[in-house]
């Protein structure tokens, strides 16, 4: 009865450590590797957190010689778009960044694209609407049919600007509107430095329109047609990588249907936010 429980024993042995040279073989960066590094950018950008440290990471993981951002969303908060474009440009000081264009890459996510170092997009991608908005609910007729009094005490006479419980003032609405085209010149001039186009051609289809893939090549929004697959060859030839080249995602902490879920139930308790988003 020893024996079979020594013999048993080392059969699990053997097997833990094949287990675990299998799990080292098929390692997706191995120590002397060569790999892209896939960034996912799907759904609506409500904050940028987990994006920018896995931008980060890919910056500092040096088996990683190239990244290819795949883009699949219309955009967000203008903070979360900024941030990750941020990041994008400080990444591609080091690597190689390659943005891919998937079924749409709008306002947002085209401000995203713009951190990238090439741009691929298919024909049929809907991109474009360069722009910005901010959208205002005014629930102060409803909370008066249910009998709801609110009352702010403020310190100026703009700090409850745009407040849910009351119509927006024509003063309060002019001065969002001025507001609205201070951060969409900061869309245009990002868009000009990315694609060297002067700014006078940009303004001609800058106005919030979109446009599909082929369009924004004849633009000059993006540099070729071409799928994932073309980035990713793209990357790999950028980044001095020969053969079919290892293709490392970064980590997926929450699906992204649900961070929408949750972005949109928190803006509707938090105030108007500034959105480069399509529609």
């Amino acid at each position: 009865m020893k024996k079979w429980a020594k013999r048993l024993g080392f059969l699990f042995l053997i097997l833990f450590a094949l287990v675990g040279l299998t799990r080292t073989c098929s390692s997706p960066v191995g120590p002397f590797s060569k790999a892209v590094g896939v960034l996912e950018v799907n759904g609506t950008l409500w904050v940028s957190d987990d994006l920018v440290k896995q931008i980060e990471s890919f910056r500092k993981n040096q088996n990683i010689r190239s990244v290819v951002v795949r883009i699949n969303s219309p955009g967000g908060t203008v903070g979360a778009s900024q941030e990750i474009y941020s990041a994008l440009q400080n990444l591609s000081q080091k690597k190689p960044v390659v943005a891919s264009m998937g079924t749409i890459a709008a306002s947002g996510g085209l401000y995203v694209a713009m951190g990238a170092q090439k741009v691929f997009a298919d024909p049929g991608t809907l991109t474009g609407s360069i722009g910005v908005k901010m959208q205002h609910i005014d629930i102060g007729s409803l909370l008066k049919f249910l009998k709801i009094e609110m009352e702010t005490i403020k310190s100026g006479r703009f700090k409850d600007m745009a407040s849910f419980t009351k119509p927006l003032g024509p003063e309060e609405a002019a001065l969002l509107e001025s507001l609205m085209q201070e951060i969409h010149g900061q869309f245009k001039e990002a868009v000009s430095k990315s694609r060297n186009i002067p700014m006078e051609t940009l303004d001609t289809f800058a106005d919030g329109r979109i446009f599909t893939g082929a369009k924004a090549k004849e633009l000059n929004l993006v540099d070729a047609l071409g799928d994932f697959l073309d980035a990713v060859k793209m990357a790999a030839q950028m980044g001095g990588i020969k053969g079919e080249p290892e293709l490392v995602y970064g980590e997926k902490e929450m699906a992204w249907w649900v961070k929408s879920l949750f972005g949109e139930a928190k803006a509707a308790v938090s105030g108007p936010l500034a959105f480069y988003l399509y529609p």
